[in-house]
């Protein structure tokens, strides 16, 4: 199994899409980080050699990948909600951020429905 940036990635998968099982790299990145090593975009994960290997993981020490790119996300959001502007109290309570209504849907952000008891009169 090839373990590139602390990430073992499936082995019967092309190397193309096998990239994109890495925190940080899409289909347009793993194409790209492909065309700057060489390697066949076409051949399986268990049919790369160890040279190929190499090729990619310098290759995608380039990017900001898996841990420092969580860190560093992790650390913008964690500026908003200092700072107290909208979008980090958007954040903190775990509401919508980009402006979308909260009256009706908002269902990931704000979690299953709670039921209310009817008022008697």
């Amino acid at each position: 199994m090839a373990r590139i940036a602390g990430v073992d990635i499936p082995r019967e998968k092309r190397v193309e899409v096998a990239l994109t099982y890495i925190y940080g790299i899409g289909l347009p990145r793993a194409k790209s980080i492909l065309v700057k090593s060489g390697v066949n975009p076409d051949i399986r994960v268990k049919d790369l050699d160890d040279g190929d290997v190499q090729k990619l993981r310098t290759a995608t020490e380039t990017f900001t990948i898996e841990g420092d790119l969580r860190r560093q996300e992790g650390m913008a959001l964690k500026r908003l909600q200092d700072i107290g502007c909208l979008r980090g109290r958007r954040h903190r309570m775990s509401l919508p951020v980009r402006g979308q209504r909260t009256r009706t849907n908002a269902r990931t952000r704000r979690g299953a429905r709670k039921t209310v008891a009817g008022k008697k009169k």
